[in-house]
Protein backbone atom coordinates (compact mmCIF):
# COMPACT_ATOMS: atom_id res chain seq x y z
CA UNK A 1 0.00 0.00 0.00
CA UNK A 2 1.35 3.42 -0.98
CA UNK A 3 1.98 6.24 1.46
CA UNK A 4 -0.30 8.41 -0.71
CA UNK A 5 -3.85 8.01 -1.91
CA UNK A 6 -3.14 10.38 -4.79
CA UNK A 7 -0.05 11.97 -6.27
CA UNK A 8 -0.19 14.89 -8.70
CA UNK A 9 3.04 14.79 -10.62
CA UNK A 10 4.93 17.16 -12.89
CA UNK A 11 2.77 20.28 -12.71
CA UNK A 12 3.53 23.94 -12.10
CA UNK A 13 2.25 24.60 -8.59
CA UNK A 14 1.09 28.10 -7.66
CA UNK A 15 0.06 29.12 -4.16
CA UNK A 16 0.61 31.91 -1.66
CA UNK A 17 4.31 31.11 -1.42
CA UNK A 18 5.02 31.46 -5.13
CA UNK A 19 5.21 29.37 -8.29
CA UNK A 20 7.36 26.25 -8.65
CA UNK A 21 7.55 22.83 -10.25
CA UNK A 22 6.51 20.28 -7.64
CA UNK A 23 4.66 17.05 -7.02
CA UNK A 24 1.85 16.89 -4.46
CA UNK A 25 1.18 13.90 -2.23
CA UNK A 26 -2.31 13.49 -0.79
CA UNK A 27 -3.53 11.23 1.99
CA UNK A 28 -6.90 11.15 3.77
CA UNK A 29 -8.07 14.24 1.92
CA UNK A 30 -5.14 16.45 2.88
CA UNK A 31 -1.86 17.52 1.35
CA UNK A 32 0.93 15.68 3.15
CA UNK A 33 3.87 16.21 0.82
CA UNK A 34 5.20 18.83 -1.59
CA UNK A 35 8.47 17.86 -3.26
CA UNK A 36 10.27 17.73 -6.59
CA UNK A 37 9.82 13.99 -7.05
CA UNK A 38 7.27 11.97 -5.10
CA UNK A 39 7.24 8.23 -5.74
CA UNK A 40 4.28 5.91 -5.41
CA UNK A 41 0.67 6.82 -5.06
CA UNK A 42 -2.42 4.61 -5.28
CA UNK A 43 -3.45 6.93 -8.10
CA UNK A 44 -1.21 9.25 -10.07
CA UNK A 45 -2.32 12.25 -12.13
CA UNK A 46 0.17 13.50 -14.71
CA UNK A 47 -0.03 17.30 -14.62
CA UNK A 48 2.85 17.90 -17.02
CA UNK A 49 2.36 21.14 -18.93
CA UNK A 50 -0.49 22.18 -16.65
CA UNK A 51 -1.01 24.49 -13.69
CA UNK A 52 -1.83 23.06 -10.28
CA UNK A 53 -3.72 25.71 -8.33
CA UNK A 54 -5.73 25.93 -5.12
CA UNK A 55 -9.38 25.22 -5.81
CA UNK A 56 -11.35 28.40 -6.22
CA UNK A 57 -13.58 29.86 -3.52
CA UNK A 58 -16.73 31.59 -4.71
CA UNK A 59 -17.51 33.61 -1.63
CA UNK A 60 -20.64 35.33 -2.95
CA UNK A 61 -23.28 33.19 -4.64
CA UNK A 62 -27.00 32.62 -4.23
CA UNK A 63 -28.49 29.11 -4.22
CA UNK A 64 -31.93 27.74 -3.32
CA UNK A 65 -32.84 30.98 -1.58
CA UNK A 66 -36.43 31.34 -0.34
CA UNK A 67 -37.99 34.51 -1.71
CA UNK A 68 -39.97 37.28 -0.07
CA UNK A 69 -41.96 40.22 -1.38
CA UNK A 70 -39.84 43.24 -2.20
CA UNK A 71 -36.71 41.35 -3.18
CA UNK A 72 -34.71 41.78 -6.38
CA UNK A 73 -36.20 38.54 -7.75
CA UNK A 74 -39.56 40.11 -8.58
CA UNK A 75 -41.10 36.84 -7.37
CA UNK A 76 -38.99 34.59 -9.61
CA UNK A 77 -37.59 31.40 -8.11
CA UNK A 78 -33.94 30.39 -8.23
CA UNK A 79 -33.16 27.60 -10.67
CA UNK A 80 -30.06 26.29 -8.88
CA UNK A 81 -30.04 24.37 -5.62
CA UNK A 82 -26.98 23.01 -3.83
CA UNK A 83 -26.72 20.03 -6.15
CA UNK A 84 -26.77 21.89 -9.46
CA UNK A 85 -24.96 24.94 -8.11
CA UNK A 86 -22.06 23.00 -6.60
CA UNK A 87 -21.81 20.82 -9.72
CA UNK A 88 -21.57 23.92 -11.91
CA UNK A 89 -19.02 25.53 -9.60
CA UNK A 90 -16.83 22.43 -9.68
CA UNK A 91 -16.65 22.36 -13.47
CA UNK A 92 -15.45 25.97 -13.28
CA UNK A 93 -12.52 25.14 -11.00
CA UNK A 94 -14.20 26.11 -7.73
CA UNK A 95 -14.01 23.78 -4.72
CA UNK A 96 -15.69 25.86 -1.99
CA UNK A 97 -18.89 27.89 -2.17
CA UNK A 98 -20.34 30.35 0.33
CA UNK A 99 -24.02 31.20 -0.33
CA UNK A 100 -26.45 33.06 1.94
CA UNK A 101 -28.86 31.98 4.66
CA UNK A 102 -31.39 34.80 4.37
CA UNK A 103 -33.45 36.11 7.26
CA UNK A 104 -36.72 37.67 6.14
CA UNK A 105 -38.54 40.29 8.19
CA UNK A 106 -40.32 38.76 11.15
CA UNK A 107 -38.28 35.55 10.89
CA UNK A 108 -35.65 34.51 13.39
CA UNK A 109 -32.11 34.39 12.08
CA UNK A 110 -31.62 30.98 13.64
CA UNK A 111 -34.60 29.48 11.80
CA UNK A 112 -33.25 30.83 8.51
CA UNK A 113 -29.94 29.08 9.15
CA UNK A 114 -31.64 25.82 10.19
CA UNK A 115 -33.70 25.88 6.99
CA UNK A 116 -30.60 26.48 4.89
CA UNK A 117 -28.78 23.56 6.49
CA UNK A 118 -31.69 21.34 5.52
CA UNK A 119 -31.50 22.56 1.93
CA UNK A 120 -27.75 21.93 1.72
CA UNK A 121 -27.29 18.74 3.72
CA UNK A 122 -26.44 15.77 1.52
CA UNK A 123 -26.82 17.73 -1.72
CA UNK A 124 -23.50 19.42 -2.41
CA UNK A 125 -20.58 18.08 -4.41
CA UNK A 126 -18.34 20.65 -2.74
CA UNK A 127 -17.62 21.91 0.75
CA UNK A 128 -19.62 24.97 1.69
CA UNK A 129 -20.02 27.62 4.35
CA UNK A 130 -22.84 30.10 4.93
CA UNK A 131 -23.03 33.85 5.17
CA UNK A 132 -26.05 35.22 7.00
CA UNK A 133 -28.29 37.99 5.70
CA UNK A 134 -29.68 40.13 8.51
CA UNK A 135 -32.84 42.01 7.50
CA UNK A 136 -34.49 42.29 10.92
CA UNK A 137 -31.86 43.09 13.58
CA UNK A 138 -34.08 42.85 16.65
CA UNK A 139 -32.60 42.77 20.16
CA UNK A 140 -33.19 39.01 20.21
CA UNK A 141 -31.38 38.51 16.90
CA UNK A 142 -28.38 40.65 17.87
CA UNK A 143 -28.27 39.72 21.53
CA UNK A 144 -28.99 35.99 21.46
CA UNK A 145 -29.16 34.43 18.03
CA UNK A 146 -26.18 36.07 16.36
CA UNK A 147 -23.67 35.17 19.12
CA UNK A 148 -24.78 31.55 19.03
CA UNK A 149 -24.55 31.35 15.24
CA UNK A 150 -21.10 32.96 15.16
CA UNK A 151 -20.00 30.35 17.70
CA UNK A 152 -21.28 27.69 15.27
CA UNK A 153 -18.92 28.93 12.55
CA UNK A 154 -21.09 31.47 10.74
CA UNK A 155 -18.72 34.40 11.09
CA UNK A 156 -19.86 36.63 8.22
CA UNK A 157 -23.11 38.45 7.61
CA UNK A 158 -24.55 40.75 4.99
CA UNK A 159 -26.67 43.86 5.28
CA UNK A 160 -28.47 45.75 2.53
CA UNK A 161 -28.77 49.47 1.92
CA UNK A 162 -31.42 48.78 -0.72
CA UNK A 163 -34.43 46.55 -1.60
CA UNK A 164 -37.73 47.14 0.15
CA UNK A 165 -37.68 43.80 1.96
CA UNK A 166 -34.06 44.02 3.09
CA UNK A 167 -32.99 47.64 3.53
CA UNK A 168 -31.70 48.67 6.95
CA UNK A 169 -31.49 52.20 8.31
CA UNK A 170 -28.11 53.67 9.17
CA UNK A 171 -28.89 53.19 12.85
CA UNK A 172 -29.71 49.54 12.31
CA UNK A 173 -26.50 49.06 10.36
CA UNK A 174 -24.54 50.64 13.21
CA UNK A 175 -26.21 48.24 15.65
CA UNK A 176 -25.18 45.30 13.46
CA UNK A 177 -21.63 46.62 13.06
CA UNK A 178 -21.21 47.16 16.78
CA UNK A 179 -22.37 43.62 17.55
CA UNK A 180 -20.17 42.18 14.81
CA UNK A 181 -17.17 43.95 16.31
CA UNK A 182 -17.87 42.34 19.69
CA UNK A 183 -18.20 38.91 18.10
CA UNK A 184 -15.31 39.15 15.65
CA UNK A 185 -17.60 38.73 12.63
CA UNK A 186 -17.22 40.34 9.20
CA UNK A 187 -20.06 42.47 7.81
CA UNK A 188 -20.63 42.61 4.05
CA UNK A 189 -22.53 45.61 2.68
CA UNK A 190 -24.62 45.93 -0.49
CA UNK A 191 -24.13 49.64 -1.09
CA UNK A 192 -26.87 51.34 -3.12
CA UNK A 193 -29.03 54.22 -1.88
CA UNK A 194 -32.58 52.84 -1.73
CA UNK A 195 -34.37 56.19 -1.44
CA UNK A 196 -32.53 57.63 -4.45
CA UNK A 197 -32.99 54.65 -6.74
CA UNK A 198 -36.67 54.36 -5.75
CA UNK A 199 -37.21 58.04 -6.60
CA UNK A 200 -35.45 57.61 -9.93
CA UNK A 201 -37.42 54.46 -10.71
CA UNK A 202 -40.75 56.18 -10.09
CA UNK A 203 -39.79 59.08 -12.38
CA UNK A 204 -38.64 56.74 -15.14
CA UNK A 205 -41.86 54.75 -14.96
CA UNK A 206 -43.95 57.91 -15.00
CA UNK A 207 -42.22 58.89 -18.23
CA UNK A 208 -42.87 55.45 -19.74
CA UNK A 209 -39.22 54.43 -19.59
CA UNK A 210 -39.57 50.87 -18.35
CA UNK A 211 -37.43 48.69 -20.66
CA UNK A 212 -34.47 46.74 -19.20
CA UNK A 213 -32.00 49.42 -20.29
CA UNK A 214 -33.56 51.84 -17.83
CA UNK A 215 -32.53 49.61 -14.95
CA UNK A 216 -29.08 51.18 -15.33
CA UNK A 217 -30.59 54.68 -15.41
CA UNK A 218 -32.40 53.98 -12.13
CA UNK A 219 -29.11 53.02 -10.48
CA UNK A 220 -26.47 55.47 -11.76
CA UNK A 221 -22.99 55.40 -10.29
CA UNK A 222 -23.77 58.22 -7.86
CA UNK A 223 -26.33 55.96 -6.13
CA UNK A 224 -23.60 53.39 -5.47
CA UNK A 225 -20.98 56.05 -4.73
CA UNK A 226 -23.10 57.74 -2.05
CA UNK A 227 -23.97 54.46 -0.36
CA UNK A 228 -20.34 53.30 -0.46
CA UNK A 229 -19.21 56.56 1.12
CA UNK A 230 -21.89 56.20 3.80
CA UNK A 231 -21.05 52.55 4.47
CA UNK A 232 -17.40 53.50 4.97
CA UNK A 233 -18.42 56.30 7.33
CA UNK A 234 -20.57 53.90 9.36
CA UNK A 235 -17.64 51.50 9.48
CA UNK A 236 -15.40 54.24 10.85
CA UNK A 237 -18.00 55.31 13.41
CA UNK A 238 -18.44 51.73 14.64
CA UNK A 239 -14.67 51.15 14.43
CA UNK A 240 -14.92 47.85 12.59
CA UNK A 241 -13.89 46.73 9.06
CA UNK A 242 -16.49 45.97 6.42
CA UNK A 243 -16.48 44.35 2.99
CA UNK A 244 -18.18 46.32 0.22
CA UNK A 245 -19.54 43.70 -2.16
CA UNK A 246 -19.93 43.67 -5.97
CA UNK A 247 -18.34 47.08 -6.61
CA UNK A 248 -19.36 47.96 -10.16
CA UNK A 249 -17.81 51.23 -11.22
CA UNK A 250 -15.13 53.85 -10.93
CA UNK A 251 -16.93 56.17 -8.51
CA UNK A 252 -17.47 53.57 -5.79
CA UNK A 253 -13.94 52.28 -6.36
CA UNK A 254 -12.61 55.81 -5.87
CA UNK A 255 -14.42 56.06 -2.52
CA UNK A 256 -12.76 52.85 -1.34
CA UNK A 257 -9.36 53.97 -2.56
CA UNK A 258 -9.67 57.28 -0.71
CA UNK A 259 -10.61 55.46 2.49
CA UNK A 260 -7.66 53.11 2.07
CA UNK A 261 -5.36 56.10 1.62
CA UNK A 262 -6.51 57.32 5.04
CA UNK A 263 -5.50 53.94 6.47
CA UNK A 264 -9.05 52.64 6.89
CA UNK A 265 -9.35 48.87 6.62
CA UNK A 266 -12.08 48.52 4.01
CA UNK A 267 -12.30 45.31 2.02
CA UNK A 268 -13.72 45.21 -1.49
CA UNK A 269 -15.13 42.65 -3.89
CA UNK A 270 -16.00 42.82 -7.57
CA UNK A 271 -17.43 40.40 -10.15
CA UNK A 272 -16.80 39.32 -13.78
CA UNK A 273 -19.82 41.23 -15.06
CA UNK A 274 -18.14 44.50 -14.15
CA UNK A 275 -15.05 43.80 -16.23
CA UNK A 276 -16.85 42.29 -19.24
CA UNK A 277 -20.33 43.83 -19.57
CA UNK A 278 -21.47 47.43 -19.92
CA UNK A 279 -24.81 49.18 -19.59
CA UNK A 280 -25.17 48.88 -23.38
CA UNK A 281 -25.74 45.14 -22.87
CA UNK A 282 -29.04 46.00 -21.16
CA UNK A 283 -30.20 47.67 -24.40
CA UNK A 284 -30.55 44.53 -26.52
CA UNK A 285 -33.70 43.90 -28.60
CA UNK A 286 -36.52 41.48 -27.77
CA UNK A 287 -36.07 41.79 -24.00
CA UNK A 288 -32.61 40.19 -24.30
CA UNK A 289 -31.14 43.02 -22.23
CA UNK A 290 -32.86 41.52 -19.19
CA UNK A 291 -30.26 38.74 -19.31
CA UNK A 292 -27.64 41.24 -18.15
CA UNK A 293 -29.70 42.93 -15.42
CA UNK A 294 -28.01 42.83 -12.04
CA UNK A 295 -27.58 45.24 -9.15
CA UNK A 296 -25.50 47.30 -9.27
CA UNK A 297 -25.73 47.28 -13.07
CA UNK A 298 -22.74 47.06 -15.42
CA UNK A 299 -21.22 50.48 -16.09
CA UNK A 300 -19.00 51.85 -18.87
CA UNK A 301 -15.62 51.12 -20.45
CA UNK A 302 -13.81 53.56 -18.18
CA UNK A 303 -15.23 51.78 -15.15
CA UNK A 304 -13.96 48.49 -16.56
CA UNK A 305 -10.49 50.03 -16.76
CA UNK A 306 -10.71 51.25 -13.16
CA UNK A 307 -11.93 47.87 -11.92
CA UNK A 308 -9.04 46.13 -13.67
CA UNK A 309 -6.60 48.54 -12.08
CA UNK A 310 -8.08 47.68 -8.70
CA UNK A 311 -7.76 43.97 -9.39
CA UNK A 312 -4.11 44.48 -10.27
CA UNK A 313 -3.01 46.74 -7.43
CA UNK A 314 -4.91 45.21 -4.52
CA UNK A 315 -7.88 47.55 -4.20
CA UNK A 316 -10.06 44.48 -4.62
CA UNK A 317 -9.43 41.58 -2.30
CA UNK A 318 -11.60 39.03 -4.09
CA UNK A 319 -13.57 38.39 -7.26
CA UNK A 320 -16.87 36.55 -6.75
CA UNK A 321 -19.67 35.57 -9.13
CA UNK A 322 -22.73 36.93 -7.29
CA UNK A 323 -24.41 33.98 -9.02
CA UNK A 324 -28.16 34.66 -9.09
CA UNK A 325 -29.75 31.79 -11.02
CA UNK A 326 -32.93 33.22 -12.54
CA UNK A 327 -33.98 31.59 -15.79
CA UNK A 328 -34.91 33.56 -18.90
CA UNK A 329 -38.41 32.08 -19.06
CA UNK A 330 -41.89 32.71 -17.71
CA UNK A 331 -40.84 31.44 -14.28
CA UNK A 332 -37.78 33.65 -14.16
CA UNK A 333 -36.98 36.99 -15.76
CA UNK A 334 -40.13 36.79 -17.92
CA UNK A 335 -42.37 36.04 -14.93
CA UNK A 336 -44.30 39.28 -15.46
CA UNK A 337 -44.04 39.23 -19.24
CA UNK A 338 -41.67 40.80 -21.74
CA UNK A 339 -43.35 44.18 -21.36
CA UNK A 340 -42.97 44.27 -17.60
CA UNK A 341 -41.26 47.32 -16.10
CA UNK A 342 -37.64 46.72 -15.23
CA UNK A 343 -38.31 46.86 -11.49
CA UNK A 344 -40.37 43.65 -11.82
CA UNK A 345 -37.62 41.77 -13.65
CA UNK A 346 -35.45 39.49 -11.51
CA UNK A 347 -32.10 41.13 -10.78
CA UNK A 348 -29.06 38.95 -11.10
CA UNK A 349 -27.13 36.79 -13.54
CA UNK A 350 -25.59 33.29 -13.44
CA UNK A 351 -21.84 32.94 -13.19
CA UNK A 352 -20.63 30.18 -10.84
CA UNK A 353 -19.00 28.12 -13.57
CA UNK A 354 -17.59 30.96 -15.64
CA UNK A 355 -16.18 33.13 -12.81
CA UNK A 356 -12.68 31.69 -12.54
CA UNK A 357 -12.14 30.95 -16.27
CA UNK A 358 -13.11 34.52 -17.18
CA UNK A 359 -10.70 35.95 -14.60
CA UNK A 360 -7.93 33.64 -15.75
CA UNK A 361 -8.44 34.35 -19.44
CA UNK A 362 -8.96 38.10 -19.19
CA UNK A 363 -6.38 38.47 -16.44
CA UNK A 364 -3.55 35.94 -16.70
CA UNK A 365 -3.77 34.96 -20.37
CA UNK A 366 -4.01 38.59 -21.50
CA UNK A 367 -1.21 39.72 -19.20
CA UNK A 368 -3.26 41.99 -16.94
CA UNK A 369 -2.41 40.08 -13.74
CA UNK A 370 0.13 37.44 -12.80
CA UNK A 371 -0.62 33.88 -11.79
CA UNK A 372 0.01 34.54 -8.09
CA UNK A 373 -2.43 37.45 -8.13
CA UNK A 374 -5.01 35.21 -9.80
CA UNK A 375 -4.61 32.69 -6.98
CA UNK A 376 -5.13 35.44 -4.39
CA UNK A 377 -8.27 36.79 -6.05
CA UNK A 378 -9.68 33.36 -6.85
CA UNK A 379 -8.99 31.53 -3.61
CA UNK A 380 -6.48 32.64 -0.99
CA UNK A 381 -7.90 36.02 -0.02
CA UNK A 382 -11.43 34.65 0.33
CA UNK A 383 -10.12 31.91 2.61
CA UNK A 384 -8.39 34.52 4.75
CA UNK A 385 -11.33 36.93 4.82
CA UNK A 386 -13.81 34.28 5.88
CA UNK A 387 -11.69 32.38 8.38
CA UNK A 388 -10.99 29.27 6.29
CA UNK A 389 -7.23 29.72 5.77
CA UNK A 390 -5.03 27.62 5.64
CA UNK A 391 -7.53 24.76 5.56
CA UNK A 392 -8.72 26.20 2.26
CA UNK A 393 -7.28 28.59 -0.31
CA UNK A 394 -3.69 27.35 -0.52
CA UNK A 395 -1.54 24.35 -1.38
CA UNK A 396 0.42 23.61 1.76
CA UNK A 397 1.15 20.62 3.93
CA UNK A 398 -1.84 20.08 6.20
CA UNK A 399 -4.27 21.96 3.96
CA UNK A 400 -7.29 20.25 2.46
CA UNK A 401 -6.47 18.79 -0.93
CA UNK A 402 -8.75 21.18 -2.81
CA UNK A 403 -7.02 21.48 -6.16
CA UNK A 404 -7.84 22.65 -9.67
CA UNK A 405 -5.57 21.51 -12.47
CA UNK A 406 -5.70 24.01 -15.34
CA UNK A 407 -4.75 23.69 -18.98
CA UNK A 408 -3.51 27.27 -19.57
CA UNK A 409 -3.70 26.92 -23.34
CA UNK A 410 -7.13 25.34 -23.72
CA UNK A 411 -9.44 27.65 -25.68
CA UNK A 412 -13.14 27.35 -24.93
CA UNK A 413 -16.05 29.23 -26.43
CA UNK A 414 -18.53 29.81 -23.63
CA UNK A 415 -21.97 28.54 -24.48
CA UNK A 416 -24.81 27.67 -22.17
CA UNK A 417 -24.83 24.23 -23.80
CA UNK A 418 -21.52 23.33 -22.14
CA UNK A 419 -22.35 24.71 -18.69
CA UNK A 420 -23.74 22.66 -15.80
CA UNK A 421 -26.10 25.02 -14.00
CA UNK A 422 -29.90 24.87 -14.27
CA UNK A 423 -30.16 28.33 -15.82
CA UNK A 424 -31.16 28.49 -19.49
CA UNK A 425 -28.66 31.17 -20.53
CA UNK A 426 -25.32 32.78 -19.77
CA UNK A 427 -24.65 36.50 -20.28
CA UNK A 428 -21.18 35.51 -21.52
CA UNK A 429 -22.46 33.48 -24.49
CA UNK A 430 -19.93 33.36 -27.33
CA UNK A 431 -16.96 34.72 -25.38
CA UNK A 432 -13.73 32.83 -26.07
CA UNK A 433 -11.54 32.12 -23.06
CA UNK A 434 -7.97 30.88 -22.95
CA UNK A 435 -7.26 28.65 -19.96
CA UNK A 436 -9.70 26.18 -18.48
CA UNK A 437 -9.78 23.91 -15.39
CA UNK A 438 -9.67 20.27 -16.48
CA UNK A 439 -9.42 18.26 -13.24
CA UNK A 440 -11.03 19.38 -10.00
CA UNK A 441 -10.27 17.72 -6.67
CA UNK A 442 -12.15 18.26 -3.41
CA UNK A 443 -10.48 16.93 -0.26
CA UNK A 444 -8.51 14.43 -2.33
CA UNK A 445 -11.51 13.21 -4.33
CA UNK A 446 -11.66 13.91 -8.06
CA UNK A 447 -15.02 15.64 -8.59
CA UNK A 448 -14.78 16.19 -12.33
CA UNK A 449 -12.17 15.23 -14.88
CA UNK A 450 -11.93 16.43 -18.48
CA UNK A 451 -15.61 17.33 -18.67
CA UNK A 452 -16.92 14.24 -16.85
CA UNK A 453 -18.57 14.39 -13.42
CA UNK A 454 -16.90 11.81 -11.19
CA UNK A 455 -17.80 13.07 -7.72
CA UNK A 456 -20.75 12.14 -5.57
CA UNK A 457 -23.57 14.36 -4.41
CA UNK A 458 -23.27 14.73 -0.66
CA UNK A 459 -19.46 14.65 -0.66
CA UNK A 460 -19.46 18.32 0.35
CA UNK A 461 -19.65 19.16 4.04
CA UNK A 462 -20.45 22.30 6.00
CA UNK A 463 -17.44 24.39 6.99
CA UNK A 464 -17.26 26.20 10.29
CA UNK A 465 -15.48 29.48 9.61
CA UNK A 466 -13.08 31.05 12.05
CA UNK A 467 -12.42 34.69 12.83
CA UNK A 468 -11.78 36.63 9.61
CA UNK A 469 -8.14 37.40 8.97
CA UNK A 470 -6.20 40.10 7.09
CA UNK A 471 -5.28 39.83 3.43
CA UNK A 472 -2.17 41.06 1.70
CA UNK A 473 -2.34 44.69 0.58
CA UNK A 474 -0.88 45.68 -2.78
CA UNK A 475 -0.23 49.19 -3.98
CA UNK A 476 -2.18 51.17 -1.39
CA UNK A 477 -0.83 52.46 1.89
CA UNK A 478 -0.89 49.83 4.61
CA UNK A 479 -4.34 49.22 5.99
CA UNK A 480 -5.05 49.02 9.68
CA UNK A 481 -7.81 47.59 11.79
CA UNK A 482 -9.80 50.65 12.74
CA UNK A 483 -10.07 49.42 16.29
CA UNK A 484 -6.28 49.40 16.74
Amino acid sequence: MSAFDLVIRGGTVAAAGGVSRADIGIRDGRIVALAENIAGGDRVIDAGGRLVLPGGIDAHCHLDQPQARGLASGGALMADNFESGSRSAAFGGTTTIIPFAVQHRGQSLRSAVVDYHLRADGNSYLDYAFHMVVSDPTPTVLGQELPNLVAQGLTSLKVYMTYEAMVLSDRQILDVLARAKELGALVMVHAENFECLSWLTERLEAAGNTEPKYHAASRPMVVEREATHRAIALSEIAEVPILVVHVSGREAADEIRRARARGVNIHAETCPQYILLTEDDLDLPDFEGAKCMCSPPPRDRESQRVIWQGLKDGLFDILSSDHAPYRFDDGGKKLHGTNAPFRKVANGIPGLETRAPLLFSEGVSRGRIGLERFVELNATNAARLYGLYPKKGTLAIGSDADIAIWDPERRVTISNDILHHNVDYTPFEGMVVEGWPVTIISRGTVVCDDGVLTGMKGHGTFLECGVPGPVAALGDRGRRWISD
